[in-house]
């Protein structure tokens, strides 16, 4: 069971924060450089599993880190990402198209 602790670990922590948790998939290989836990998700909740800037995975990763060293075992975690599938990038408006100025110009002080 020890051995499969870490595997346990992060199919738990993913199904309680994606919308799908009956595709999330967990692959586990040992090699000479440690423990490599591959993580399958629905493309649609990758974001919740990335979070902002990398946040979230980041912290999974740390964690996994933590539950690793208690085994005395190197985690890794790799996200796979589904072939074909296009990560929407998110367009930067200028100021102006977002902030309504309408309401500032006719103001009267």
């Amino acid at each position: 069971m020890s051995d499969m602790q870490d595997k346990a670990f992060l199919e738990t922590i993913v199904k309680a924060i994606v919308g799908h948790p009956e595709k999330v998939e967990v692959d586990r290989t040992v090699d000479e450089m440690g423990v490599l836990l591959t993580l399958k998700i629905d493309p649609e909740d990758m974001g919740y599993v990335i979070g902002r800037r990398g946040q979230t995975a980041q912290a999974i990763r740390t964690l996994l880190k933590i539950v690793g060293a208690k085994n005395n075992a190197r985690v890794n975690l790799k996200i796979h990402e589904p072939e074909g599938s296009n990560r929407v990038r998110r367009e930067h408006k200028p100021a102006e198209e977002v902030i309504d100025t309408s309401a500032i110009d006719n103001l009267t002080i």
